[in-house]
């Protein structure tokens, strides 16, 4: 396998407290809050759930203003070229070769082995529209990493981004999906209920050209 090294950009740096006060004020006109506690490890992986709306990446952008979080998230390498490159890491993006000789989840891992502290936020249906099971990358990118799941979630019903407990991953990822499945059926809600993904892990059978 390839080596793909990930430079984080120098720039992103905690959030300034003029745009903490600035989130907080628009989070108040808009009616949104926060509840749950954020953790305090190092390293951790945020799952984004359920993720049916691009508001949700704005939502989630003011709360990691409001609570100083420098959270970071993956993308195509392709996102990080040219003029957006600098503005793609500066917001925190993590570049990710899709070529074949590349493995995405060893890319992820390597790059949170390389930092002393990080907040990887992921959306695990990875679409906004109805899937029938969540992708399982991060799952195996906390696993291999040996860091913590954090059950964070959006309720638009409530109008919360909330923070639930972390889940560290034992390797046997169908009674952890149980429990995913069972958090995130009770305290999350998409913006469009009827997209939501159902949260389970796609059967062997079902993967393609099985």
């Amino acid at each position: 396998m390839k080596r793909f090294t990930h430079r984080p950009s120098k720039r992103m740096v905690r959030p300034a407290s003029w745009r903490r006060w600035l989130s907080g004020w628009i989070m108040r006109r808009i009616g949104w809050s926060i509840e749950g506690e954020v953790p305090t490890v190092p390293k951790w992986i945020a799952i984004g759930a359920f993720h049916t709306s691009n508001w949700d990446f704005v939502i989630m952008l003011l709360v990691a203003f409001r609570l100083r979080l420098r959270a970071n998230w993956i993308g195509k390498d392709s996102l990080f070229k040219g003029v957006f490159g600098k503005l793609m890491r500066w917001l925190g993006g993590i570049p990710i070769r899709r070529d074949a000789s590349y493995n995405a989840v060893e890319q992820v891992i390597q790059a949170i082995n390389e930092q002393e502290h990080i907040l990887l936020v992921v959306a695990p249906e990875g679409t906004r529209d109805y899937t029938d099971h969540w992708k399982t990358g991060f799952y195996w990118m906390a696993h291999g990493a040996g860091i913590p799941i954090g059950q964070c979630y959006i309720n638009y019903e409530r109008k919360v981004i909330g923070f639930g407990p972390l889940l560290y991953p034992s390797g046997d990822i169908e009674a952890d999906f149980e429990q995913l499945r069972e958090f995130y059926t009770s305290h999350a809600r998409g913006k469009f209920p009827a997209q939501e993904s159902t949260v389970r892990v796609r059967p062997r059978s079902e993967t393609p050209n099985s």
